[in-house]
């Protein structure tokens, strides 16, 4: 299979495309960029989707602009009432 310059481009033409695109996607997956070709001229590549960098994290950005209130993990009374004394399953309304 001859290379391009491009570095780790290879040119495979259509018929050897189709009958080893299981071998070419897992030569893809390892970084690889194949094109495939029609009478020696590029017609398509495939390559590796480009994955946007993640963006770093910084501590402290949401301080001062959410809250949460003193007694968010109390138990609830009427809450604990209706999962004891409740129907276990849903009434028809």
């Amino acid at each position: 299979m001859p290379k391009t310059a491009g570095g780790n481009k290879k040119l495979v033409n259509i018929a050897e495309a189709k009958a080893q695109l299981s071998r070419l996607v897992k030569r893809v997956e390892r970084g690889e960029v194949i094109l495939i070709g029609r009478y020696g001229r590029v017609v398509a590549m495939l390559a590796p989707p480009e994955v946007p960098p993640k963006p770093k994290r910084v501590p402290g950005v949401w301080k001062g602009k959410i809250w949460i209130a003193p007694d968010f993990d109390e138990p609830n009374a009427e809450m604990a009432r209706m999962m004891e004394e409740g129907p276990v399953e849903p009434t028809a309304r």
